[in-house]
This record gives C-alpha cells, sequence and structure tokens, in this order.
C-alpha cells in the first residue's frame, strides 16, 4: 500500500498560499490595500477587518484611502493603523484617512529583502515539515506491515520530488518580490 500524498501536498500549496499572502502585505513603495490585510480595528467590541467597517480605494500609486462608512469608527481605523507595524502615519480630515506611502530608501529596501528571505526560509522549512510528516508516517506504515520497502522508498522519493517542486516554487515566489522592491 502506497502512502496517499495529495494530503501532504494540499498542506504543501497552503504553505505556498501563506507565503504569497504575507508577501502581499509588503509594500513596494506603492499603494496597495494588502498592507491593511492583518489590521483589525476594534468595532462595538469586536475585531474587525478594516474592509469590512470601510472603503479602501487606491486613490494614485502613492496613496490609499480609506473611507469608514460610520463615521464613528474613524478614530478607531486611525488608531489600529498607527498601532501596526507598515510603517505609515495615517492622515485624517475627518470623513477620510489617506495613506501615504513613502518613496523606499535603499537602506529600506535592503531591510525588507532581508525580512523577505527570511520568511522565504521559513516558507521553506514548512515545507520541509510536512516532507518529514509524511516520511515519518511512510516508516510507520513499514513497521507496521502496511508498505513494503521498494514501497517506503518510492513514497519517500515521492515526497522528495514535492518538496524539491514548492521549495523552487517559493525561490521564484521570493525572487519576483525581491526584484519588484529593488527596481522601485
Amino acid at each position: 500500500m502506497k502512502l496517499d500524498t495529495k494530503e501532504y501536498e494540499k498542506k504543501m500549496q497552503k504553505s505556498i498560499d501563506v507565503y504569497q499572502e504575507n508577501l502581499s502585505a509588503i509594500r513596494a513603495g506603492r499603494a496597495s490595500a494588502a498592507v491593511l490585510n492583518n489590521i483589525t480595528v476594534d468595532y462595538y467590541g469586536s475585531p474587525t477587518a478594516i474592509t469590512s467597517v470601510a472603503e479602501v480605494k487606491v486613490a494614485d500609486p502613492k496613496t490609499l484611502t480609506i473611507t469608514p462608512w460610520d463615521k464613528t469608527t474613524l478614530k478607531a481605523i486611525e488608531k489600529a493603523i498607527q498601532t501596526s507595524d507598515i510603517g505609515i502615519n495615517p492622515q485624517s480630515d475627518g470623513t477620510i484617512i489617506r495613506l501615504v506611502f513613502p518613496q523606499l530608501t535603499e537602506e529600506r529596501r535592503k531591510e525588507i529583502k532581508k525580512s523577505l528571505q527570511k520568511q522565504g526560509e521559513d516558507a521553506k522549512v514548512a515545507i520541509r515539515n510536512i516532507r518529514r510528516d509524511a516520511n515519518d508516517k511512510s516508516k510507520a506504515m513499514k513497521k507496521n506491515g502496511e508498505m513494503t520497502e521498494d514501497e517506503l522508498k518510492q513514497s519517500d522519493k515521492t515526497m522528495q520530488d514535492l518538496t524539491d517542486k514548492y521549495i523552487k516554487e517559493i525561490d521564484t515566489i521570493t525572487a519576483a518580490k525581491e526584484k519588484e522592491i529593488m527596481a522601485i
């Protein structure tokens, strides 16, 4: 009986998806609503995503506008942005909040690149941990007599091939984001 690798492949793809989502929140010197994805506002006692309490628009390549549907949430949105780690101070005129994205300095680009590489390495570790779990399951199946030695080797090879494929994908995604950051 061979190990079913579909479940592990789904987990690896999920790791890639999470990594890409994390990268979308890294600002590259241009306005993007994705920087607000991980910021929540205290809305009547419950943490709520900014996009659920306000309209978020890209006004121009350097400016994001946030228009709360309920004007009483303006201060809470402003406070949530200030306490977040996006590094942009919100500017409010009482009805709309503007986020002006500054041009990235060379030093800041290098910091972002270093952060990208660390996140890429973390994603690779997650992929390798999934491979390890699959290999452990294969070994347990072999020990219990559910799998032959040849099937064990085949399962290990299949998992290694999947791991290589997803790690290469992480490298490609990281390189593209680094190029985007450094080109600005």
